[in-house]
């Protein structure tokens, strides 16, 4: 049923929702980029006091200044996720239970950032998470044992995170069982960079069980991985 709670309107910065990971599954998450380092401060804070969490996206040095503050003010724990996404839990506040296995592959350490955006989503939904770095087409050696360990680890679902060609989220969904979520990394260059030919190759693939979000959409790819890996795992589909 769809209703109208838990909605609070903070000044004319923003208007909550305080009900969305109930509703959901998935938290509100503060898009930190354009906007200046009070409001996020503000925003973050406001979380944190009404939910007992608060996570933020896409941090520039002075939103992290600000963040980083708000924890030291309000006593709250500061989880760093890569360095542009953060979690900020109150003091005694829990995480969440975990419900499902999601792993997480990158193709190089260039498109880490959107893959920790990623796990952060996971990790806030309730999804316990496993980590690959480097493991790309270009030494496809190094895929296969870690792939293997999450695949014999019982992971619900995976992410996979790469710019360039994003051959990767391909390669990964024709060896797994598993729903793939494809997350397009926008660290390509020349005629197909920015991610651009990373999205169409994925998009064109042919494995089957790959979707894929939108260029460097990490929260996007770790809601979509969550709710699967907590569906899979037999948690409820909301929080």
């Amino acid at each position: 049923m769809l209703r109208g709670e838990g909605v609070e309107r903070l000044g004319d910065v923003a208007v909550l929702d305080l009900d969305r990971r109930r509703r959901t599954g998935i938290p509100e998450v503060v898009l930190a980029g354009p906007k200046h380092a009070g409001e996020v401060a503000e925003i973050a804070g406001a979380l944190l006091e009404r939910t007992g969490s608060a996570c933020v996206s896409r941090m520039r040095a002075r939103h992290r200044r600000a963040v980083e503050a708000l924890a030291a003010d309000r006593g709250a724990r500061l989880l760093a996720y890569g360095r542009r996404s953060c979690r900020l839990l109150a003091s005694g506040a829990a995480d969440p239970p975990l419900q499902g296995l999601v792993g997480l592959l990158a193709a190089g350490t260039s498109d880490l950032e959107p893959l920790a955006e990623a796990r952060m989503v996971c990790e806030a939904a309730g999804c316990a998470t496993t980590t690959a770095l480097d493991v790309g087409v270009a030494g496809l050696e190094r895929l296969f044992a870690p792939l293997g360990a999450m695949l014999a680890a019982g992971a619900d679902a995976l992410v996979v995170a790469a710019g360039m060609d994003g051959a990767l989220a391909s390669v990964v969904a024709g060896l797994a069982g598993l729903p793939v979520i494809g997350l397009p990394v926008s660290t390509g260059y020349g005629a197909g960079g920015r991610g651009r030919a990373a999205l169409l190759s994925m998009l064109q693939g042919c494995a089957p069980g790959l979707v894929v979000v939108n260029v460097d959409n990490g929260v996007g790819a770790g809601a979509a991985a969550a709710l699967v890996a907590r569906r899979r795992a037999g948690g409820p589909f909301i929080g």
